[in-house]
C-alpha cells in the first residue's frame, strides 16, 4: 500500500495545511487508536481535548478548530471533515474480492435470464426465469434472484442476499449480506374453522437508485400494488420494513427499527435505532424520530419527536426532567 504525505493529501481534499509534518501516512485511524503513521479527523469541536493524546500526526478538522497541531504535526483544515474523511477513506480502501471468471460454473442461470455485459456472478447463485440483469451488476456467491427481478445497473448484491420474484432493485444499490427483498408481508386474519388464516401477499417491492440495505434487512412485498423505497434511502442492519410501506428519497432507518405495514415516510426522514412506527402512519419530509421511540400517529414534516409514545423533543425533555425531578426529591 502506498504511503502519502500531507501535501499529497490534501491535492485530494484542497484544503488549507497548518503546521507541518514529514511524517507519511499508510492508513486512517479513530484519534485515541491511532498511531504515528496514520492519519485521524475531528469532526466536532467536543473531540478537540483528545488530540493532545493521540499519536496521529495529521488529523483532518473543520475550519472552526480552536487548537494548534503542534510540533510535527499538522491539520488540514476543511469545510466539512466529516465528508473529507471518506475520501481518504476511499483513499485508503482494500480491493473488493475478486472473481476468477465472469459468471462461475457452479452458477445457475436460466436460459431467459439476459445477462448485462461486464456482469459478475459468483458460485452457487440462482438466476431464475426472465431475470434481467444490468450491466456490470456484481452477484456475490450463494445469491438467490428468483423469476422476473429487475437488477439497476452498477448495482452490488453480497452473499446470502435473496431478491423474491417480481421484484425491482434500481442502478446503483448496495445489498448487504442476508439482506430478504421481496418476503411475504406479514398478513394473518383470525378464523374460527382455522385459527389464523394466511392473507396472500401478491404485490412486489421496488427499490430506487442508490439504495444501501444492510445485512440481515427485509423488505416484504406488498399484500397488493408495491412497497416502495425512494432513492438514496440508506437501510441499517437488521431493518424490517413492512409491506406497502412507501418510503420517499433519501430516508435513513438505523439498525433493528422497523416499520409495520402501509406506513409512509415522506423525503429525508431519519429513524433512529430501535424505533418502532404503528401501522398506517405517515411521517412528513425531514421529521426525525430519536432511537427507541415508539410512533403510534401521524407526525408533520420537520419534527423531531422522542419516547414511548413518541412526543414533540421540547415535550419529551421537560416531561423527563419533571420525571427525575420527582424521583429525585421522593
Amino acid at each position: 500500500m502506498k504511503n502519502y504525505s500531507v501535501q499529497e493529501i490534501n491535492e485530494i481534499l484542497k484544503g488549507e495545511i497548518i503546521g507541518s509534518t514529514s511524517q507519511k501516512i499508510s492508513s486512517p485511524e479513530q484519534l485515541e487508536l491511532a498511531t504515528n503513521i496514520q492519519i485521524s479527523f475531528i469532526g466536532n469541536k467536543k473531540y478537540e481535548k483528545f488530540w493532545a493524546l493521540s499519536n496521529a500526526p495529521i488529523a483532518i478538522v473543520n475550519n472552526d478548530i480552536s487548537i494548534a497541531p503542534g510540533i510535527n504535526r499538522a491539520f488540514i483544515k476543511v469545510k466539512n471533515a466529516d465528508l473529507a474523511m471518506t475520501q481518504i477513506l476511499s483513499l485508503f480502501a482494500q480491493c473488493a474480492p475478486k472473481f476468477d471468471e465472469a459468471i462461475h460454473p457452479t452458477a445457475v442461470i436460466h436460459t431467459s435470464a439476459i445477462i448485462g455485459k461486464n456482469s459478475f456472478i459468483g458460485a452457487g447463485s440462482y438466476i431464475g426465469p426472465d431475470v434481467v440483469l444490468g450491466e456490470n451488476v456484481i452477484i456475490y456467491p450463494n445469491v438467490t434472484i428468483l423469476d422476473s427481478c429487475t437488477i439497476g445497473k452498477n448495482t452490488i448484491i453480497w452473499s446470502g442476499s435473496v431478491v423474491r420474484e417480481r421484484c425491482h432493485i434500481g442502478a446503483h444499490c448496495i445489498l448487504h449480506p442476508n439482506a430478504t427483498i421481496g418476503a411475504d408481508g406479514f398478513g394473518f386474519r383470525p378464523c374460527p374453522e382455522k385459527g389464523l388464516v394466511k392473507i396472500p401477499q401478491i404485490g412486489n417491492v421496488i427499490i430506487g437508485n442508490g439504495v444501501e440495505i444492510g445485512s440481515g434487512s427485509c423488505v416484504d412485498r406488498g399484500k397488493f400494488s408495491s412497497t416502495i423505497l425512494g432513492d438514496g434511502c440508506k437501510i441499517d442492519n437488521l431493518v424490517q420494513i413492512g409491506h406497502n410501506s412507501v418510503l420517499g428519497k433519501f430516508c435513513i432507518m438505523a439498525g433493528n427499527s422497523g416499520l409495520a405495514g402501509s406506513v409512509t415516510l415522506g423525503d429525508g426522514v431519519i429513524i433512529g435505532g430501535s424505533a418502532s412506527i404503528k401501522d398506517h402512519v405517515t411521517i412528513g419530509s425531514g421529521a426525525v424520530v430519536g432511537a427507541g421511540s415508539g410512533v403510534t400517529g401521524d407526525i408533520e414534516a420537520g419534527k423531531t419527536m422522542l419516547g414511548y409514545p413518541a412526543v414533540e423533543a421540547r415535550k419529551a425533555l421537560k416531561q423527563w426532567a419533571i420525571l427525575k425531578r420527582m424521583v429525585n426529591e421522593a
